[in-house]
């Protein structure tokens, strides 16, 4: 069972993946937008090659828990994700996500041209690693 983390932002689409087993988050090649249907025919070939089962797309909501335009276009295109492809989808909030990658990506002393290339790829990386991450610490506590 794999699940496909995305990060939509307005030029780029950072992409994750998981392991078989749901544990660890991967990134693939961010997908530069063009339009909605090559987006998603580019997320159609990922699903495919990868055999994914489930979709979690970031939700950029308001540092006060608000939804804002983005928000609203995340929405959007969940809706479209889920008539596209029939997977179960979960909206994931993402706040300081991008911050998160900027920070590490800083620490490991990258430089700002090559930060500015993975960057969306790390924050689809954290989306997907924190949905990860509380399921299985939801699965520990019901045990």
């Amino acid at each position: 069972m794999r699940i496909l983390g995305i990060d939509l932002g307005e030029k780029r689409i950072g992409i994750s993946i998981s392991d078989e087993l749901g544990i660890t988050a991967q990134g693939l090649p961010t997908i530069i937008s063009i339009n909605e249907i090559e987006d998603l025919n580019h997320i159609k070939e990922i699903i495919e090659k990868y055999g994914v089962t489930k979709i979690i797309l970031g939700l950029p909501k308001n540092m006060n828990g608000s939804l804002g335009k983005q928000a609203q276009k995340a929405i959007s295109f969940a809706e479209k994700l889920k008539s596209s492809f029939q997977l179960s989808l979960e909206l994931e909030d993402e706040r300081l996500s991008t911050s998160k990658a900027e920070k590490f990506l800083i620490e490991t002393d990258r430089s700002r041209k090559k930060r500015k290339k993975v960057i969306d790829k790390m924050s689809a990386v954290i989306i997907l690693q924190s949905f990860l991450d509380r399921r299985m610490m939801n699965k520990e506590i019901k045990k």
